[in-house]
């Protein structure tokens, strides 16, 4: 058999190895995204509510709070907006995490395992583990950001629609057109340094924790490489992502969300910085963890889903668990 005939036999997996990662991690992010949408929907909402530069330069400044707290956000949405609009920008979303999650899975294993020189069975530098854990989790979300930044438009119109202000998109290919046209393609990276520093200690959290601690309890203990072990792994992992995450994300949140003049500038901060310090001045440091119970409680089930199925969808296709 030639070398040819021979590498044509070997299994997918074995020939095109980061393709295949990519997809299998893409398809298991899709999974977990859509079981978890609409907690990142209530999320998105209640870091938005009592905005101090929307008071300040826009709304009355003693308009009411409409939702307070995770769970009466959740129910005013279902019972005011409908059931499905909890899925609202689910698309974008989704199309975000097969961009992201697959970049940034595939990227940690290759510096992992290539680049800073893992060893298997042995124990890995958590210097190492967060170094490769902050870069993929950069990397990933640079290239996702444009559908990021679509996701969160998308899921305040429901809110804009209960306001009486017009929708702003008909769907997810019209707001990325739309963006695009009012804002260029530099319009379409709006708010991508806040977005790259959260998803650097998301990532930090996540990878990081999930790699970390799934081994050591694999070097240390009685447990073995099954879904007990990568439970207990995610469960920590979506804790501490989101301890790490939840400010960035806050501040994420509002610079994509803000209104923008003719060249895509912000009207209500200038920079991630600016809306950090307007953010800790206006409404207090505590303020910067607004969402933080409904993002650890979606990060949580997320990190659950995302890695249970993740590695057993590599364990069924013939890829080395992760």
């Amino acid at each position: 058999m030639s070398p040819a005939e021979e590498e044509r036999s070997l299994p997918l997996p074995e020939r095109w190895p980061r393709a295949s990662k990519f997809a299998l991690s893409a398809s298991a992010a899709a999974v977990a995204e859509l079981v978890t949408f609409p907690l990142d929907l209530t999320k998105t909402r209640l870091q938005i509510q009592g905005e101090a530069a929307v008071r300040r330069d826009g709304a009355a400044a003693g308009q009411a709070v409409p939702y307070r707290g995770m769970l009466r956000t959740a129910a005013g949405i279902a019972q005011e907006e409908g059931v499905w609009k909890l899925w609202q920008g689910a698309t974008p979303a989704v199309y975000r995490h097969i961009v992201y999650t697959g970049v940034r899975m595939v990227t940690y294993e290759h510096l992992r395992d290539s680049v800073l020189g893992r060893v298997e069975g042995e124990s890995f530098p958590l210097w190492k583990a967060v170094v490769g854990g902050m870069s993929a989790g950069a990397i990933g979300q640079f290239f996702a950001s444009p559908t990021d930044l679509v996701k969160v438009q998308m899921q305040m119109e429901g809110k804009r629609k209960l306001e009486g202000k017009p929708l702003r998109f008909r769907g997810v290919h019209h707001a990325f057109l739309k963006i695009l046209s009012e804002g260029g393609v530099r319009g379409l990276w709006a708010g991508w340094v806040p977005n790259v520093q959260r998803a650097a200690l998301v990532n930090m959290g996540d990878l990081t924790t999930y790699d970390s601690v799934k081994h050591f309890l694999l070097l240390n203990t009685t447990l073995v490489d099954n879904s007990v072990t990568h439970s207990v792994s995610s469960a920590c992992s979506g804790l501490v992502a989101a301890v790490l995450g939840t400010p960035a994300d806050v501040v994420k949140t509002r610079v994509m969300n803000q209104p923008r003049d003719k060249q895509g500038r912000g009207l209500l901060y200038k920079s991630s910085m600016d809306c950090l310090i307007q953010t800790v001045q206006g409404e207090g440091f505590m303020s910067l963890y607004k969402g933080f119970i409904p993002t650890w409680m979606r990060m949580a089930p997320w990190s659950l889903v995302f890695w249970l199925t993740y590695e057993q969808i590599r364990r069924i296709c013939g890829v080395t668990s992760f």
